[in-house]
C-alpha cells in the first residue's frame, strides 16, 4: 500500500493479471514508490512462475559481416561499404564458430550483421541452410526486422516472401534486434536511415503469421522521455494483442515452437563508447530497474521478461530478479555489437548460476522455447564445465578486434 489510493489501484490490478493502460503506466513509472512498484511486479513473476526458476541460455552471437549502410548514431561495430576496416566472414569460418559453440553446451546461435549492399534473400537461405545442414540442434535465433526489410529491397521481393523463405532455410525465432526506439522522434534522432517503428512491427507481425516466434527489445538511455518509453511498449504490446486475437500466440502454449508472437521482451541501455553518439548513458540504474517493473507489469500479454545484465551488469542483473525478471538471458560465448560500444560485463557459468541462487532463485538451462532444459535445484546439480564463459571480439577492447578468428578467454574474475 501507498499514500496513493490511484496508485494503489492500478498496482494491484497489475499484480493481478489486470491490463494498465499506457497512461497508468507512465504513472507508476514516474511516481509509484520503488519499494511497491517492484513487489507488484514481482507478484506477477510468482504468479505465473511459482516454482521460483529464473532460466539461462547458452549461445554464441556471430556477426557474418559488419559493412553496412544504414549508419546508425549509437552503434560501434558498422562500417560502411568500402571502409578498409569492413569484413565479411565465409561460411565456413561462420560454421567453425557454430562447431565451437555446440561442443561448449550452447544450443542457440544469434547470426546478425550489417545491412551489406550486396546481401539479398538468398544469402541468407544459404547461411542458414548451411548451418542447419551441419549442426541441426542449433536453432537459429537471428537477424531481425530490419535486416529482413533489406534483403527484401535488394532482391526486390516482397517481406512475406522473403520471411517464407528464410523460414523454410532455417531460421527458427526472429531477434528483436534493431528496435532500439520505436516512436518516431527517438528513432528519427539515432537512427534516420532505418524503417520507421511501425515498418518494424509489421515485419514482426507478418512472422508471427507464418508461426515464427520473436522477441522484443528497447534500448534505453539515448535521450527519449519517460512518455516514450512507455509509447514503445505500447507499441509492442499491441501487435501481441494481434498475434493472440488471431491464434498466433496465447500463454497456455509458449513453449510451443511452432507458434508465432512475441515470447519475451528485453530492455537494455545504452552504451555510449566508439559512436557517433557518444554522450554519458542517460538511463540511470534506477530508471532501468524501474522501467523493468513497470514492463512485468504492462506486459500482460507477453510471458517472459529478460534483464540485460550484460549492459547494465550482474549486481543490477540479480537486482531485476526481484522487479519481475525471470530470465537472465545468456552466457554469450562471443558478442560484438554492443561490446563495440562499451559493455564490458562478463561471466563464466557458474557466476550467472550464483547470481540466480544467491537472489533465491532455482536455476535453470532453457532453450529458445524457453523450455527447460536442465534445472539445478541444489548447488549439487550446478554444471561445472570450466570452458562456459564469456568470450570477447570487440573493437572496444584492447587484445579483441572485430573479425578476428580466435577468440582470447576472458578472466571470469
Amino acid at each position: 500500500m501507498t499514500a496513493n489510493p490511484e496508485i494503489d489501484s492500478i498496482l494491484q490490478r497489475g499484480a493481478d493479471g489486470g491490463r494498465i493502460t499506457p497512461e497508468e503506466a507512465l504513472l507508476l513509472y514516474t511516481q509509484a514508490p520503488f519499494h511497491a512498484l517492484g513487489e507488484a511486479a514481482d507478484a506477477v513473476r510468482r504468479r505465473r512462475y511459482p516454482d521460483g526458476i529464473v532460466t539461462y541460455l547458452i549461445d554464441r552471437n556471430i556477426n557474418y559481416t559488419n559493412v553496412c549502410v544504414t549508419a546508425c548514431k549509437f552503434c560501434a561495430f558498422f562500417r560502411a561499404p568500402k571502409h578498409k576496416e569492413g569484413w565479411s566472414h565465409p561460411t565456413e569460418e561462420i560454421l567453425r564458430r557454430c562447431g565451437e559453440a555446440v561442443d561448449l553446451g550452447a544450443t542457440q546461435v544469434m547470426l546478425q550483421g550489417g545491412h551489406h549492399p550486396d546481401y539479398g534473400v538468398a544469402y541468407y537461405e544459404d547461411l542458414f541452410s548451411s548451418v542447419k545442414q551441419a549442426y541441426p540442434q542449433l536453432a537459429i535465433h537471428s537477424i531481425g526486422p530490419s535486416e529482413i526489410l533489406h534483403m527484401a529491397k535488394v532482391d526486390g521481393v516482397s517481406i512475406e516472401e522473403a520471411v517464407i523463405r528464410i523460414k523454410a532455410a532455417g531460421l527458427d525465432s526472429i531477434a528483436g534486434a534493431g528496435a532500439e526506439m520505436l516512436p518516431e522522434r527517438p528513432r528519427k534522432a539515432i537512427a534516420p536511415l532505418k524503417e520507421s517503428g511501425e515498418r518494424w512491427l509489421e515485419v514482426m507481425a507478418v512472422a508471427h503469421r507464418h508461426g515464427l516466434s520473436s522477441t522484443a527489445t528497447m534500448m534505453m538511455g539515448t535521450g527519449e522521455t519517460n512518455a516514450e518509453r512507455i509509447e514503445h511498449i505500447t507499441m509492442i504490446r499491441g501487435v501481441q494483442d494481434l498475434a493472440v486475437a488471431n491464434g498466433y500466440r496465447d500463454d497456455a502454449v509458449e513453449k510451443d515452437h511452432t507458434v508465432g508472437g512475441f515470447r519475451a521482451f528485453i530492455p537494455w541501455t545504452y552504451q555510449p563508447e566508439n559512436n557517433h553518439l557518444k554522450g554519458r548513458t542517460q538511463a540511470t540504474t534506477v530508471e532501468y530497474l524501474r522501467f523493468i517493473a513497470v514492463s512485468r507489469l504492462f506486459f500482460d500479454n507477453v510471458a517472459h521478461l529478460q534483464a540485460s545484465w550484460l549492459t547494465t551488469g550482474k549486481d543490477i542483473g540479480q537486482l531485476s530478479l526481484h522487479m519481475g525478471v525471470d530470465d537472465l538471458g545468456s552466457i554469450m560465448l562471443e558478442e560484438n555489437v554492443i561490446s563495440s560500444a562499451g559493455a564490458r560485463h562478463r561471466s563464466n557459468l557458474q557466476g550467472l548460476i550464483s547470481m540466480i541462487r544467491t537472489a533465491d532463485r532455482i536455476p535453470a538451462q532453457r532453450d529458445t522455447w524457453y523450455r527447460h532444459l536442465a534445472v539445478h535445484r541444489t548447488a549439487a546439480e550446478d554444471p561445472t564445465d570450466e570452458r562456459v564463459v564469456s568470450h570477447f571480439s570487440s573493437i572496444a577492447i584492447k587484445g579483441g578486434g572485430a573479425g578476428r578468428t580466435q577468440l582470447p578467454l576472458v578472466d571470469a574474475s
